[in-house]
């Protein structure tokens, strides 16, 4: 139950902090990635305050055997630059540059993005689908 609440307080804080940050504003992000043209640097502020909180909470992770509410921290990720976090990076950017809206912002746009936020959230979770067979071929590709 506290793992519950914990969860429900944390998503409650984060869906608060794209609506007072304006993330989920397509025309906001679509301003950062427009560095040619109008460019919005904004954004920066935005992602600076989710890089903060989470370098004190890996600190913390050094100090602590497990979260608060008992299950053991994840490992850290390899830091080393492969193909397959070129090519997601690659196709998260085009997504995100093309509609504006990455995954937080686009549940979010369920509740006022109409028919376009659905059509969203259905081709994400039709990617998510893929994304496992696709990395698989990726992966046998690159070991030839």
């Amino acid at each position: 139950m506290q793992r519950v609440l914990l969860a429900a307080a944390s998503g409650g804080l984060f869906g608060a902090g794209l609506l007072v940050s304006g993330m989920t504003d397509t025309t906001k992000v679509q301003g950062w990635l427009d560095i040619f043209g109008a460019w919005d640097p904004t954004l920066a502020f935005v992602l600076g305050g989710a890089i903060l909180p989470m370098l004190l909470a890996w600190n913390m992770t050094t100090r602590r055997a497990q979260s608060l509410v008992g299950v053991p921290f994840p490992s850290k990720p390899d830091p080393r630059l492969g193909h397959n976090l070129v090519v997601g990076s690659v196709l998260f950017g085009a997504g995100w540059g093309l509609v504006g809206l990455c995954p937080g912002p686009a549940i979010a746009s369920l509740s006022w993005g109409g028919t376009g936020g659905i059509v969203f959230i259905l081709a994400m979770i039709g990617g998510m689908l893929v994304a496992t067979p696709i990395r698989v071929r990726i992966d046998k590709l690159a070991a030839l």
